[in-house]
C-alpha cells in the first residue's frame, strides 16, 4: 500500500472538513464523526483529521497513479473550498517528486482525419504507453499548445496538483471521450464534434489537424455503466462517442435503448452492440443544440415496463438537458443515485469545444 500524508494550517479547518466530507460523499463511502472523516473510493482511501489549527490528510492507494489522483482530488477542492490566501500544502510520504512528468500524461501524434458526418470528425493519433488510456474510465483532456510554439507540458507540483505551463506557453483543455484505444498499435482515436464559433479549440483542432500535429492527453476518467441488463442512454452530438463505445461493451442479453438528438438524418451514426438495440434519433431542424429539448421530452415519456426491470439511466448533453434530466429522475422518480448517472459535456455561453 502506497502512502502519503500532508498537514495543512488553515484557519476553519473544521468547516473544510465537513465541506470535503459533504463533497466526496458523491464519490465514495464517507464515514465522519466530530473531528475526522475517512473517505474510500474505488481505488483508494483519504483519511481526514483536525489536529490544533490544522488538517492532517492521509491518503493510500495500492497504484501510484491513484495514489497522486488522491492528492489532486484532496488540493483541489480545499483551494475550491477555502477562503482567503492560497494554502501552502506540502506531501510527504510516496509518489512523485515536484517537477516529474504526469504519470497520466502522455504525448499524442496526429496520424489523420475522417469525417464521419457533416458535423462530426475524427482524430486517429499515435502515442507510447497507451495501455494506461485502456481501463479506468472513457473520459480524457486532450491538451492543445499555442500555435507555432514547441510545447511544454505540465508537471507535479508540491501541493499534489499539477503546474501548468503561463504566458506564451499556456496551453488550452477539452474534456472528450477515447473512441476505441488499441495499446499494442499505440493508436488512439478521438471523435470530436465541429461547429462554427469563438474559443473552439477542439473544433478548430479536428478541422485542422495535419499528420505530425502534436497534442496531450491526460485521463482516463468516468462514463462508464455498471453491469445490468437493461440501459437507457441519453445523449446529443457531444454524448455519441461515449454512447457508441459503452454499447460494443454491452453483452448479447442486454437491452438498451437509446434516445440521441442531432441537427438532422445526415447527423445519424452508426450504433452497433451486441445487445438488443432500440434505436431513436431526434432532429433539431435548425434549432440550435441544447434548445430543442428533446432528451426531457424523451425520457419523461419511456414506457419504464417496456424498458425492463431496475433498469440504469446514462445521460451526456448541454447544461439545462443536464438538469432536467436529473431532477427529473432523482426528485420526480425518486430514484437512487446508483441508477443513473446523468453529465453535462457543455454549457451554452460558455467556451466551446
Amino acid at each position: 500500500m502506497l502512502q502519503a500524508q500532508s498537514t495543512i494550517s488553515v484557519r476553519g479547518a473544521e468547516r473544510l472538513l465537513g465541506l470535503l466530507c459533504e463533497h466526496f460523499a458523491e464519490h465514495g463511502e464517507v464515514v465522519s464523526e466530530p473531528g475526522r472523516g475517512r473517505v474510500t473510493f474505488e481505488h483508494g482511501t483519504a483519511s481526514l483529521m483536525l489536529h490544533d489549527d490544522a488538517l492532517h490528510v492521509e491518503v493510500a492507494s495500492h497504484d501510484p497513479i491513484h495514489l497522486d489522483y488522491l492528492k489532486i482530488g484532496i488540493a483541489e477542492h480545499l483551494a475550491e473550498f477555502h477562503e482567503g490566501e492560497p494554502l501552502d500544502i506540502a506531501w510527504r510520504g510516496d509518489g512523485l517528486p515536484a517537477g516529474s512528468a504526469l504519470p497520466w500524461f502522455r504525448e499524442l501524434e496526429v496520424l489523420d482525419t475522417l469525417a464521419l458526418t457533416p458535423h462530426m470528425r475524427r482524430v486517429r493519433m499515435r502515442g507510447e504507453n497507451l495501455g494506461h488510456f485502456a481501463v479506468g474510465g472513457h473520459h480524457v483532456y486532450l491538451i492543445f499548445p499555442p500555435a507555432g510554439r514547441e510545447p511544454v507540458w505540465p508537471v507535479m507540483g508540491e501541493s499534489g496538483l499539477p503546474v501548468w505551463p503561463a504566458g506564451e506557453d499556456a496551453l488550452t483543455r477539452r474534456v472528450y471521450t477515447i473512441r476505441r484505444v488499441d495499446p499494442a498499435a499505440g493508436e488512439l482515436d478521438i471523435d470530436i464534434v465541429v461547429h462554427s464559433g469563438e474559443a473552439t479549440p477542439g473544433s478548430d483542432f479536428a478541422l485542422n489537424a495535419r499528420p505530425g500535429d502534436r497534442v496531450g492527453i491526460t485521463g482516463p476518467g468516468g462514463g462508464e455503466v455498471p453491469a445490468g441488463t437493461n440501459f437507457v442512454f441519453l445523449g446529443d452530438d457531444t454524448a455519441l462517442p461515449a454512447i457508441a463505445r459503452i454499447l460494443e461493451t454491452l453483452p448479447a442479453g442486454a437491452r438498451a435503448t437509446v434516445i440521441a438528438e442531432v441537427d438532422g438524418p445526415q447527423d445519424e451514426i452508426e450504433l452497433t452492440s451486441r445487445a438488443g438495440l432500440d434505436l431513436r434519433f431526434h432532429h433539431r431542424l435548425g434549432a440550435e443544440p441544447g434548445t430543442f429539448g428533446a432528451l426531457p421530452r424523451a425520457l419523461r415519456a419511456i414506457d419504464w415496463p417496456a424498458v425492463g426491470a431496475d433498469p440504469f439511466v446514462w445521460s451526456g448533453c448541454e447544461f439545462a438537458d443536464f438538469k432536467a434530466i436529473r431532477r427529473h429522475l432523482r426528485s420526480e422518480l425518486g430514484w437512487a443515485r446508483d441508477r443513473h448517472l446523468a453529465v453535462a459535456y457543455w454549457r451554452r455561453g460558455r467556451p466551446g469545444g
